[in-house]
């Protein structure tokens, strides 16, 4: 039976739900699904305990440890839409706690209802993997033929970038988390990879870590791109304005000193087991080899060089 009813419990199901034209069969989206932005209007099924908004990285990382500790969890079920939803089929994750709604919200949703929906959970750490999430998804909401073409269209977009001869490829070290440093994981090696760059310390597949500045030192980039989670660049400036401006080490640093240091659009592009994913490849290799992919047009707003 294919599903008629769906709740996503985080952002990048609700992007593809909406890319597959499937958006009428969504009933309840996360605080956090704010593309398109048609998605605002949907029921709320999912809301952090805490706003993150205005506060710092550190603060940020403060608050998530305090509720670890405590063994409090960071989202919540909003029930009352959950019920309203009677979904036949409910989109979580199991790439991290942190991100997006885990499990707990999803054994809290089955115990509410009635009639218990099929649980898929999306589980990428590369971008093989976002893509056949595309095909799970398609298949499960009666959308296949579309899933197709999303798929032959997304790989051909890389497959342009990938097959591109390039000799000089750049040292990158991607920072998902400012204060304390995080490196990239997941598909951020690959998508650093893949648009003609070499991936510093952490490898395709991997979780995000704890790093320190003498890491980074002995990493030696070329190129620094700072993506911490779920900020834009606007966000990320404030960030290294406030932290790394001034600090010593940090402007030790040869990418620092060469002034190969960007800000990228995390939140959108990075971050999330999204197909825009496949956007942020295009950021990348516009970052790192300019002279090479002068035609490729990137979204507004998605790159700063500090």
């Amino acid at each position: 039976m294919k599903c008629k009813r769906i709740i996503s419990f985080l952002p990048s199901a609700t992007e593809l739900i909406y890319e597959l034209g499937a958006q009428e069969k969504l009933f309840g989206v996360t605080h956090e699904c704010n593309y398109p932005i048609d998605a605002v209007s949907k029921p709320r099924v999912i809301e952090s305990v805490f706003d993150p908004e205005n506060m710092s990285s550190q603060e940020i990382d403060d608050k998530i440890c305090s509720l670890s500790e405590r063994g409090e969890d960071i989202y919540k079920l909003v029930t009352q839409n959950v019920s309203i939803a009677k979904p036949d089929l409910i989109i979580s994750q199991e790439i991290c706690e942190v991100c997006s709604a885990y499990t707990n919200q999803v054994k809290n949703a089955i115990e509410i209802l009635d009639e218990k929906p099929e649980i898929y959970s999306m589980s990428p750490h590369d971008i093989q993997g976002i893509l056949k999430c595309v095909t799970d998804i398609a298949e499960k909401i009666d959308e296949v033929q579309r899933g197709v073409e999303i798929i032959n269209l997304l790989n051909s977009r890389i497959n342009k970038i990938k097959n591109v001869q390039i000799s000089n490829k750049p040292k990158v070290l991607a920072i998902e988390w400012i204060k304390p440093f995080f490196t990239s994981g997941h598909w951020v090696p690959e998508m650093i990879e893949c648009s003609g760059g070499i991936n510093m310390i952490t490898k395709t597949g991997e979780h995000s870590r704890k790093i320190n500045i003498e890491e980074i030192e002995k990493a030696d980039p070329d190129v620094l791109i700072l993506m911490p989670c779920g900020f834009d660049v606007q966000r990320t400036v404030l960030e290294y304005e406030k932290y790394l401006r001034n600090d010593i080490k940090w402007n030790q640093l040869r990418a620092v000193k060469g002034k190969k240091v960007f800000a990228v659009d995390a939140n959108s592009f990075f971050s999330k087991p999204s197909i825009r994913v496949v956007s942020g490849i295009e950021i990348l290799a516009k970052i790192l080899h300019s002279e090479i992919f002068t035609d490729f047009e990137v979204p507004n707003n998605s790159f700063l060089k500090i």
